[in-house]
């Protein structure tokens, strides 16, 4: 479940804010299928209390927010990767030592203020 965009806000999304910069238009209609890099997710309380800068103009969807439902892809594709994670049978695949890639690469900096 994708969450509201607004800072501090934990309600969850039910809408998707984009904008058109040049029409000076902000719009917000029923939640995206995916989240974009250039939308932001509303709960009903900001989809509805959304306000904009002088001169733009607000196109909201017509009618109410609902939370999505969960499509049946999503739930088959859900049930298989937690099938797939608890097989015993899997192989577990061991990192080349040829291709450069190394474990161990990040580690623990002592805190100069506790010292």
């Amino acid at each position: 479940m994708r969450r509201c965009s607004r800072t501090g806000c934990l309600n969850p999304a039910v809408a998707t804010l984009t904008y058109a910069y040049a029409e000076s238009t902000a719009v917000v209609g029923p939640l995206a299928t995916y989240s974009e890099p250039h939308s932001y997710d509303l709960c009903e309380e900001h989809a509805l209390r959304l306000t904009v800068p002088r001169g733009w103009d607000v196109v909201r969807h017509d009618g109410s927010f609902a939370l999505p439902e969960p499509s049946v892809d999503d739930l088959t594709a859900l049930a298989e990767a937690v099938r797939e994670a608890g097989r015993v049978d899997r192989p577990v695949e061991q990192p080349d030592p040829g291709t450069g890639s190394r474990r161990g690469h990040l580690r623990v900096l002592p805190d100069p203020v506790n010292d």
